[in-house]
């Protein structure tokens, strides 16, 4: 992995070689930790955050959902991101806060801990000639929000992603996509994922098992003021099979043309209007080439 510069970690700015923890953290064993994706972007004001404040109070509310609180307020970690991404001299780059659990005599006697992480990495899906990924419905199933909550977005809850992303990979395909207990299709393995019928949008619930993304919301608002009809509802993978068009969205990747589902072509096996035209939207808006939305983009400083 190539190195930046320097690691935020527990209130200081330290070279990245020596940002370490011991081995005996319950955050690195037991998987305990909460953790958020925000992207920075080049915009024509300088480099921005977008939508860090949505990403922070997500954290936030994943620790709540576990019975954590956060070491330090949100923002004491905004400060945290802005030092952090200024210090690696970036302006393009994924930006990481993780809280977890360090070491001690037991899980309950042990302090949280914090992190944030810049790196001047590429996004998750590396789109194949064609301009966009075959898709798998993952033999795994998305676990049941009785077994872990799936708004949290927790560390050791991607065992599940992992197992389907790796199926799908070693099947040939480039994304998993997965169903809950009840056959419903809820997300892909690090993306929320979209369906285009007869100029409907179509979105699986959060209520299904889906993470509420912050992309997933940007592109229904960004829909919703284009004059699509918009609704979150349950699919099945008939759905995905003869839509029009499918896309994820994704902190990382933004939104991703899905051009097969289990080996059948979606529409016409090329990326759809609706799909292309929200992606330029997106594109625009983060990088703040127009006037929409500058509520979401946040100056690193």
């Amino acid at each position: 992995m190539a190195e930046e510069k320097a690691i935020w970690l527990d209130g200081e700015l330290v070279p990245w070689a020596e940002a370490n923890i011991h081995v005996t953290s319950y955050g690195l064993y037991f998987g305990i930790g909460f953790f958020e994706a925000i992207r920075t972007f080049d915009t024509p004001d300088g480099p921005a955050f977008f939508r860090l404040d949505d990403h922070l109070r997500r954290l936030a509310d994943s620790a709540h959902t576990y019975l954590a609180k956060l070491p330090y307020s949100r923002s004491d970690i905004t400060a945290a991101c802005k030092k952090t991404v200024k210090a690696n001299g970036l302006t393009e780059c994924l930006v990481r806060p993780i809280v977890f659990l360090g070491d001690g005599d037991h899980p309950l006697a042990a302090k949280w801990r914090t992190t944030v992480i810049a790196m001047s990495r590429g996004p998750y899906v590396s789109l194949p000639d064609e301009g966009g990924v075959h898709t798998k419905i993952s033999s795994f199933h998305r676990m049941s929000a009785n077994s872990f909550p799936p708004a949290a977005k927790a560390t050791g809850q991607y065992l599940n992603a992992y197992l389907a992303q790796s199926d799908a990979l070693g099947s040939g395909y480039d994304d998993a996509l997965l169903l809950n207990e009840h056959g419903h299709v809820v997300d892909g393995w690090v993306h929320n994922v979209f369906v285009v019928r007869d100029g409907v949008v179509r979105t699986p619930p959060v209520s299904s098992g889906a993470l509420p993304g912050i992309t997933r919301d940007t592109v229904l608002t960004l829909a919703r003021e284009q004059g699509l009809t918009c609704a979150e509802e349950n699919l099945v993978r008939t759905d995905l099979y003869n839509a029009d068009e499918v896309f994820l969205t994704g902190t990382s990747a933004g939104l991703v043309p899905v051009i097969s589902v289990d080996r059948r072509t979606i529409g016409d096996g090329k990326p759809g209007e609706v799909t292309r035209t929200l992606a330029d939207m997106f594109g625009d808006i983060v990088h703040g080439r127009v006037d929409l939305h500058p509520e979401w983009r946040e100056p690193v400083g």
